[in-house]
């Protein structure tokens, strides 16, 4: 926390973490101090974490199943919460990343927002390291304008001014701020 608490004194908000444990551990105490801080769920939410995330969480980017949906709208009812929620996308069906394919969002949407009463406020995705990323952020963009979403959830350390340039709302860019994680 001692990196990060020089940021909030400075007045940002947005935090973004990749594990629940570490972030219940790191930001509990904090965000009852600082109550205007937003805390986003960026890597990978399992179900048996959800019931940890939710009273924590701002944010979640990363929902990419209907039963990982279904438990997070079961979470938020227990304890009237509201996240706001991104739908992950894969759009290289790489086996190795989590995601909705591109043909099936339009019915994942409707069941989340409509059946389960989420917030989805946006879409995210990760590129492949290997390719270059501008086509795959215009393709998130058109599927963003597709739902009449408003936020795209795109762009890391390596990609975050194309994200940017392709409407990405939300970047992720921890380690070009505090230096790559052990």
């Amino acid at each position: 926390m001692s990196e990060i608490m020089p940021l909030i004194k400075f007045g940002h908000i947005h935090f973004g973490e990749n594990k629940v444990q570490e972030a219940v551990e790191k930001w509990t105490d904090v965000k009852k101090e600082f109550k205007n801080i937003k805390l986003h769920m960026i890597g990978k939410l399992q179900t048996n974490k959800v019931k940890y995330a939710i009273p924590l969480f701002d944010y979640i980017h990363s929902v990419d199943n209907i039963k990982l949906a279904t438990k997070i709208s079961s979470e938020q009812k227990k304890i009237n919460r509201n996240l706001k929620i991104f739908i992950q996308i894969n759009l290289t069906n790489e086996i190795q990343k989590s995601g909705i394919e591109p043909d099936q969002l339009s019915n994942f949407y409707n069941i989340c927002k409509n059946e389960l009463g989420l917030n989805i406020v946006g879409l995210m995705c990760i590129p492949p390291n290997d390719k270059n990323s501008n086509y795959y952020f215009s393709e998130m963009k058109k599927l963003k304008s597709n739902l009449e979403l408003d936020d795209l959830s795109m762009g890391m350390s390596g990609d975050y001014l194309n994200a940017i340039q392709h409407g990405s709302s939300f970047i992720r860019v921890g380690s070009k701020i505090f230096g790559s994680r052990n």
